[in-house]
């Protein structure tokens, strides 16, 4: 617990005027939420197409990640998933504020879990949970919702607006543990020594430092970081897929069995078989996705030439 984040406190000057655009952001997105959930969800959809406007570039890249990902798409099938997968970023907007904004009872009744016997199971047997969370499009919502069955820890990112960095903060963290710093791998590895549930964000691309090329989907150089190797090689937990996904009545989240393997097998082999398990995971509900971030934006040495580079 030392090693945790200490909480932002609020400041007077957080009322002040260079701050009344975020506390209008704040009025309008707290105002939203109180609506029915139906509700939420079709007004989310229309920011999604602004969104797709305001920045065609991004919404260009998820187009393009979806036919490489998976080439056996067909043109119709690619823009009917782009279209949901637009539909759903702009939702993600309103469920970050859900996530930190929503009433516990209101949570509980939107959320359900699937596969907490994984996680009792390693807990039962002296284990952390190094839960390796992917990013879908309602991450945010799903990590508030994950602490009403066992209260999480998680590598933290501090804001550059200090009002928006004591939202976020206090917001994640209404029903989970603390939060680390993100340079502070020593404190993520303490805490799955002693038996806690963990979250981690394996399934970006966070560049050549760290990471090496294995195929994901249809692209057969994909940067992925061995990163996630260290944590599981480096503690005493079990590594184990955890998604969100949308149901009719609300979000469900879904824990995957163990990948108690990975952590004995070659780089190289591990991570194309933890990219086989995330390609799965991903094809479950693939327009739920973060599209829009370039995945396969990192290139093999000797291989320069973007993959983006039509847009």
């Amino acid at each position: 617990m030392a090693a945790a984040i200490k909480a932002p406190k609020f400041k007077l000057a957080f009322l002040g005027p260079k701050f009344w655009p975020v506390w209008l952001g704040v009025f309008v997105l707290y105002t939203i939420t109180w609506l029915p959930l139906p509700v939420i969800r079709a007004i989310g959809g229309g920011t999604g197409k602004l969104i797709a406007l305001i920045v065609p570039k991004r919404a260009k890249v998820a187009k393009r990640n979806l036919t490489l990902w998976n080439p056996t798409l067909s043109a119709s099938e690619v823009e009917a998933l782009y279209k949901e997968n637009v539909r759903r970023t702009g939702m993600a907007l309103f469920e970050t504020a859900m996530g930190w904004w929503w009433p516990s009872w209101r949570v509980k009744r939107a959320i359900e879990i699937e596969g907490t016997e994984h996680v009792e199971a390693a807990l039962a047997n002296g284990k952390g949970v190094f839960g390796m969370a992917l990013h879908n499009m309602n991450l945010e919502f799903a990590c508030r919702g994950i602490g009403f069955f066992r209260p999480s820890i998680a590598f933290y990112r501090k804001h550059n607006n200090p009002l928006v960095d004591y939202l976020q903060y206090h917001g994640r963290n209404r029903s989970n543990k603390y939060m680390i710093d993100k340079r502070n791998a020593k404190a993520l590895l303490a805490a799955l020594d002693d038996k806690e549930l963990c979250l981690y964000l394996p399934d970006q691309d966070y560049g050549p430092k760290q990471s090496i090329f294995v195929p994901f989907g249809g692209v057969k150089d994909t940067a992925t970081t061995t990163a996630t190797l260290m944590f599981i090689r480096r503690s005493h937990s079990e590594p184990m897929i955890i998604t969100s996904q949308y149901t009719k009545r609300g979000y469900k989240i879904k824990i995957y069995p163990p990948l108690s393997q990975l952590g004995d097998m070659e780089d190289a082999e591990a991570l194309t078989l933890l990219n086989q398990h995330v390609d799965a995971a991903v094809k479950e509900q693939p327009e739920s996705y973060l599209w829009m971030h370039k995945r396969f934006k990192t290139r093999p040495e000797g291989n320069p030439e973007s993959l983006y580079k039509s847009l």
